[in-house]
């Protein structure tokens, strides 16, 4: 089978897609041949070359056209997959579009308990029109239910899926590139030992006057030793990037100004900025 990329113009392959709330995604498109085949490939970073993909057949659908079904098992890796047609064997692959994206089934996605590991699957347009898959996978996630902005804190209402409290809990502010300088609170834990909240004040991520400041935030679900920091963002919804989306208001503290923000994975983090 050859996998090497082709190209393909605005008027290229195009697949519809289906979303349903246990993770399953349908891809129905017009395809040469019923011997056509979908490609996923893991986008390698810059410069490194590709190394994992998946295929998936293609059938008969019922209105005429192919349609092939990514089951919620087994998971993808997190990243973003390029989907590619590949329209018979030996043929190069060909870039899909997007068509229609029926998204509906994973708006409400953040109400339903994830067991651990956490996958999610979204699918979107890339920034040049093509159609792609974000996926994150994760063995505990803390969701973003809501951030309450003041002009000194923010109050951040959260819910962990893949895991729960015990004693011990912890909110983590890490520096990042700051050498391990950590900030720590602890978080009002709801009598279900998933949902919690947290308030951050912003003047003590600004008590000196060093440059911008990037803090990443974290829980960790109890004092045991070995328990891991879980990473608090937005993951489970239909929007597969928040950064741009997403934007919450400013305050002045102490010179810098301060907000949240959601980095390019959908993770919370807070940004000081002395510029």
């Amino acid at each position: 089978m050859n996998t090497k990329p082709g190209t393909t113009g605005a008027g290229g392959p195009r697949a519809d897609c289906t979303a349903d709330a246990d993770g399953r995604i349908t891809f129905t498109l017009e395809a040469p041949a019923t011997a056509a085949r979908l490609l996923l490939r893991l986008r390698p970073k810059k410069g490194q070359p590709e190394k994992v993909l998946h295929t998936l057949d293609l059938e008969p659908a019922a209105d005429g056209r192919l349609r092939a079904v990514l089951e919620h098992e087994p998971v993808l890796a997190e990243g973003r997959w390029d989907m590619y047609l590949i329209p018979e064997p030996g043929a190069p692959r060909r870039r899909l579009r997007p068509g229609l994206r029926d998204l509906r089934a994973l708006v409400d996605g953040h109400r339903r308990d994830r067991p651990s590991p956490v996958a999610v699957r979204i699918p979107y347009a890339t920034k040049d029109g093509y159609l792609a898959t974000r996926a994150w996978l994760r063995t505990a996630h803390a969701e973003v239910a809501g951030i309450d902005v003041t002009d000194r804190t923010m109050t951040v209402r959260a819910r962990l899926h893949g895991t729960s409290f015990s004693g011990g809990a912890t909110v983590r502010l890490r520096l990042r590139g700051g050498g391990g300088t950590v900030r720590t609170l602890v978080p009002r834990v709801e009598d279900d030992g998933r949902g919690f909240s947290f308030t951050v004040e912003y003047g003590e991520l600004v008590a000196d006057d060093a440059g911008n400041r990037v803090w990443d935030l974290s829980v960790r679900a109890g004092s045991a030793e070995g328990t891991a920091p879980v990473r608090i963002g937005r993951l489970l919804d239909d929007v597969a990037d928040r950064k741009e989306v997403f934007v919450f208001p400013e305050a002045v503290v102490g010179g810098a100004v301060v907000r949240p923000y959601y980095t390019v994975d959908n993770d919370l983090s807070v940004l000081a900025d002395r510029t």
